[in-house]
């Protein structure tokens, strides 16, 4: 049993620290730091299986703080409980280079599992990383081992639950019956805007009972022998459900003149933090820290590293039996992948004709039985996208060690799962749609592009190619949009050589996501040999046909429009060059005298091709160039007509390039 009087004093802390930060950055929120203190008091100081001194311990229980404007309260709590935070750093909130900013960002702040901010987002991220301890409790446990066992803990808002990424998430956990996984709504009757009222009257508890999760509640969200009581059960439950608990509380307690009111949400009570402090009986000192809390926490740290050293002993038995296991796991922590991972996948025939999702399935098999950390998910699409892991299994609530997960029609949801699996470490994620539903979860690809996680996205139906759906599904202006997030990848390869090296890249990458953008269309093996292509799509743009006589034209192209600017290079004559640039990215990462050598600057007369919106191109084209493209909605009709019908062929490429100069 902790000691609730300690506690008390720590909360009352906690409540101080929250104050003082946002009254001097003068900008923050106030409402769930000061309302779900005593929830954070018995989470980090007493239920999380945790070490402060080692924060990247494998077997830790995660906390995810999914309703990221209330990142005070997390930042308090890392401060108190010995996370390498000083309170300097505390008192720096949100300002220029501190480990405090405005929202938790991955990778940034030690003791923060996941960025959050994007309401919703946390609760697919927590579900993802529960689902990645339970592949590796399935994978490296023995029977005379356990080395993975933890609980994952989120902490959402009302703003979260009404969110459709949580939805879909929590009904994807439900469904999979993901029952190491704890979540804490902080019901408080209170968004943004007004009272929760305004924009909500659905009874949440039994919206999550249908889930198929397992309800609990605390009636009092600022008693903490109630909350300690409930928590308890709730994490040592045997229902084989995720539990949901719903936590009453107090938006901004400890600020009367906002408490319980939408005020209280951000800074609003910021102005009346002296008097408050006062009524909690802190001193006049800002940013106090006494020194019986300090004692408290600090025995509290040797404690839970005394635990960490008990596993460490079972973990160190563990590898000793199980050394290829061990080495397995010590290279899916360090997404170490095979040297030379492109070679494991066999040369194509010279005379294959495939599209481009299919040379993905081909590439994907070997390179999944190479990395074996590797698992991959999709949206009810397996049969078109055909990212499955053969011999992989389905993961589900009786083969939690499955590779494949049918995530059903939730591609947001996915996508916020596949974050949370990054982020627990051990496990490497994939996941497959069609590329035109990059949008419906593309504020996943965002945060995975900003934490630097190495996700990968296999997505097919790249173009209007993909003819009878009609403009719905014809991705035009997509890749384009995809370019735009700093820090993602985007490979289109173009033929199946450049889909085996964009796999194997993207399994070799990271710091940050890859995607690539598949046809269904088939396209023939473009000239030159394996190896080149190879080569050449790993830098993202190459000299696939080189000029024989004096360099006059330069093509460049991307995906099954580089076999146009082949066939146009034959009609232009020996001065033409083609280029191949399935990735903008990788290439501008290239030196510039690789750059240099593959679009000569001295060589004005450019034309790229590609079929989508060609705003962009002009970066590679130049002002004097021209860039062919589809600048409008696609139409419904098949993949080759509409290719034709928009003017995406050799042709067209050879008029081009005639016009210019």
């Amino acid at each position: 049993m902790p000691d609730f009087q300690k506690l008390a004093q720590a909360c009352t802390i906690a409540r101080g620290l929250a104050m003082d930060a946002v009254h001097v950055s003068n900008s923050g929120h106030l409402g769930l730091p000061l309302g779900c203190t005593e929830i954070g008091a018995i989470l980090y100081g007493d239920l999380l299986r945790h070490d402060p001194s080692e924060p990247r311990w494998i077997n830790r229980d995660r906390f995810v703080l999914s309703a990221g404007h209330g990142s005070m309260f997390l930042y308090g709590w890392l401060h108190l409980t010995g996370y390498p935070l000083s309170l300097e750093e505390v008192k720096n909130f949100r300002q220029w280079g501190s480990l405090t900013p405005g929202h938790p960002e991955f990778q940034h702040t030690e003791g923060v599992e996941a960025t959050t901010g994007p309401l919703g987002q946390g609760v697919g991220n927590a579900v993802g990383h529960a689902i990645a301890a339970k592949m590796l409790a399935a994978k490296y446990n023995t029977n005379e081992h356990t080395i993975f066992e933890s609980t994952i803990w989120c902490l959402a808002g009302d703003g979260c639950m009404q969110e459709g990424v949580s939805a879909e998430a929590s009904a994807f956990a439900g469904h999979f019956k993901v029952d190491n996984l704890v979540l804490i709504y902080d019901s408080n009757d209170v968004t943004l805007d007004a009272p929760a009222s305004k924009t909500q009257s659905e009874d949440t508890a039994k919206r999550y009972e249908a889930y198929g999760w397992e309800v609990f509640r605390i009636e009092h969200g600022n008693d903490m022998p109630e909350i300690l009581d409930v928590l308890t059960k709730a994490k040592n439950s045997k229902s084989g459900r995720p539990r949901f608990v719903v936590a009453r509380t107090m938006i901004g307690k400890g600020i009367p003149e906002v408490a319980g009111t939408y005020k209280a949400h951000g800074e609003a009570g910021a102005k009346f933090v002296d008097a408050s402090r006062k009524l909690l009986g802190l001193p006049d000192e800002h940013f106090y820290v006494s020194d019986e809390v300090k004692s408290f926490f600090a025995e509290r740290k040797k404690e839970l590293a005394t635990k960490r050293g008990e596993w460490e002993k079972v973990f160190s038995a563990w590898k000793s039996k199980n050394p290829d296991l061990a080495k397995q796991l010590d290279d899916a922590m360090a997404h170490r992948a095979p040297k030379n991972l492109v070679d494991a996948v066999p040369e194509f025939p010279a005379d294959a004709k495939l599209a481009t999702r299919k040379a993905g399935e081909a590439a994907l098999q070997p390179i999944a039985k190479a990395v074996p950390s590797l698992m991959g998910a999709c949206a009810d699409l397996y049969g078109s996208t055909f990212n499955y892991i053969a011999d992989g299994g389905d993961f589900d609530a009786t083969h939690p060690g499955g590779r494949n997960i049918r995530a059903g029609i939730r591609e947001h949801g996915m996508a916020a799962i596949m974050n949370g699996i990054a982020y627990h470490g051990g496990v490497r994620p994939s996941c497959a749609t069609f590329l035109v539903f990059a949008d419906y979860l593309r504020p996943s690809v965002r945060l995975a592009a900003l934490s630097k996680l190495p996700v990968i996205y296999h997505f097919t139906h790249d173009s209007v190619g993909v003819g009878e759906d009609g403009p719905t599904h014809q991705p035009v202006e997509t890749v384009m949009g995809l370019r735009c997030i700093p820090n993602l990848d985007v490979i289109r390869p173009g033929d199946p050589e450049e889909t085996a090296a964009a796999w194997a890249c993207a399994v070799e990458r990271n710091d940050g996501p890859t995607l690539m953008a598949l046809s269904r269309q088939a396209v023939p093996i473009l000239p030159a040999d394996a190896k080149t292509k190879r080569a050449g799509t790993a830098k993202g743009a190459y000299v696939l046909v080189h000029e024989t006589n004096k360099l006059e034209t330069i093509l460049i192209a991307t995906g099954t429009e580089v076999q146009h600017a082949v066939a146009a290079a034959k009609d232009l004559g020996p001065g033409t060059r083609v280029v191949s640039m399935p990735s903008w990215e990788r290439f501008e990462r290239q030196n510039q005298a690789y750059r240099d050598e593959v679009l000569p600057p001295s060589c004005k007369r450019r034309v790229s091709i590609e079929a989508g919106i060609t705003l962009g191109w002009s970066k590679w084209v130049g002002d004097a160039g021209k860039s062919i493209g589809i600048d409008h909605f696609g139409a419904s009709a098949p993949g080759n007509t509409v290719m034709e019908k928009f003017g995406i062929t050799a042709k067209h490429v050879v008029e081009a390039a005639k016009s210019l100069s």
